[in-house]
């Protein structure tokens, strides 16, 4: 019997799209790739560009090219994330950092080749100076925090302390910093905020509690 011919890569990937967008729910709302404009779900791959920082929806196929992939444009961004209940900071170190908002996320720049401070502010994410001598003791008391992977995961510093919200320090995926850092931005009213971004603020993190992994040993990735 002879075989069909094969379908070029743009045939298959139409074949793709087709069979996605006969499955699609008509209430969802239509995100694309990126890389290959194919359609995605709500639930779906980031990838950062490294050197503008910046987040790009990708499908399951483009992301896997870029899984563990070192010195390109891209990387995909895990979707680890660890509770870190024996984490060590004092009082003065934070104080130091001079974060007017007791959120932050730090994170390494393999482009820049040092470690950032970035806080949620209702104007968007807003980089702190960090005090080298700061970050070195914090790094010093909290083994494995050197050995987060650049560029895609931070240490995420909840320091708020309200009924329903438990302060906590995680390694996160860098999209769910930018996650929180929309939801301050899109929430925020007035001078204290309003009640409204509080609320969205401890739902974020009672979703990020439930997800994570207990790392009882510190901060060893």
């Amino acid at each position: 019997m002879p075989q069909p011919p094969a379908m070029n890569f743009d045939q298959a990937l139409g074949v793709v799209r087709q069979f996605r967008g006969a499955r699609r729910p008509s209430s969802m709302a239509v995100e694309h790739c990126e890389l290959c404009s194919i359609e995605l779900y709500s639930e779906h791959p980031h990838l950062v560009e490294i050197a503008s920082r910046q987040l790009v929806c990708a499908c399951t196929a483009c992301a896997l090219l870029f899984d563990g992939h070192q010195g390109g444009k891209y990387k995909r961004i895990s979707d680890r994330i660890q509770l870190l209940p024996n984490f060590s900071m004092t009082d003065a170190q934070w104080d130091s950092l001079i974060i007017p908002i007791n959120l932050a996320f730090f994170f390494r720049s393999s482009i820049e080749n040092r470690t950032i401070v970035f806080y949620p502010s209702p104007a968007g994410a807003v980089e702190s100076m960090l005090p080298l001598d700061t970050w070195n003791s914090i790094v010093e008391n909290n083994p494995g925090l050197d050995q987060m992977h650049s560029d895609i995961e931070a240490l995420l510093v909840n320091r708020i302390r309200r009924p329903g919200n438990s302060a906590g320090h995680y390694i996160a995926p860098i999209d769910q910093c930018y996650r929180l850092v929309g939801l301050l931005r899109a929430h925020w009213k007035g001078l204290s905020g309003g009640a409204e971004v509080w609320e969205e603020i401890d739902r974020f993190f009672a979703d990020l509690r439930a997800r994570a992994v207990v790392l009882t040993g510190g901060a060893h990735a």
